[in-house]
């Protein structure tokens, strides 16, 4: 699905990958999964800052669970690098009491799986009733931690994205399709 290549004045070449039309439809038919899933119990989706947090409002917004809590998590591990220091840090947790309720981990991109790692097993302590995944990209074939994307917008097998959401050292956050940096890292 790739198309057009922009460019920008840091000397770095985007290259479409998703375009906002098919994350669109995409978040749709996550949503709908997720509520034949659900139905109308309890849940709580919890979303993991800063990455996914336009994908998170998009996708709540297509929910029609009348019982769904919102909570925010913040972790990081890539600081200003475009690969993972190995190394997970807590920044924020939620503020809901999880103990026997149903919650949805809502990510930006699931790659490595170390950072989901982590934020499962630190839930799983808090004995949820269940415990799922929602990511935007699925890269699973670079997983470096036992972790499962229950419901997975798309599978991407390599290259480093941006937009929607997904950044490079902060930027590109704003960009309304998910692009490919083709060349200047």
């Amino acid at each position: 699905m790739e198309s057009a290549t922009t460019g920008n004045n840091e000397g770095i070449t985007l290259k479409t990958v998703f375009n906002r039309d098919i994350i669109a439809q995409r978040v749709g038919e996550l949503a709908e999964a997720i509520d034949q899933t659900y139905g109308n119990t309890p849940l709580v989706a919890v979303c993991v800052l800063k990455g996914a947090f336009i994908f998170f409002s998009d996708l709540v917004r297509c929910l029609k669970n009348p019982l769904l809590e919102l909570d925010f998590v913040r972790l990081s591990s890539y600081g200003m690098n475009s690969a993972s220091s190995r190394h997970v840090i807590f920044n924020k947790d939620i503020e809901t009491d999880i103990r026997g309720k149903h919650v949805l981990i809502v990510e930006d991109i699931v790659d490595s799986g170390l950072t989901m790692r982590f934020l499962a097993d630190a839930f799983a302590a808090r004995d949820p009733l269940s415990l799922r995944i929602a990511a935007l990209v699925d890269k699973s074939e670079r997983r470096e931690a036992a972790i499962h994307v229950d419901f997975a917008g798309f599978q991407l097998p390599g290259g480093f994205i941006v937009g929607y959401g997904l950044d490079y050292a902060e930027r590109y956050r704003g960009l309304p399709d998910i692009c490919k940096i083709a060349t200047g890292l």
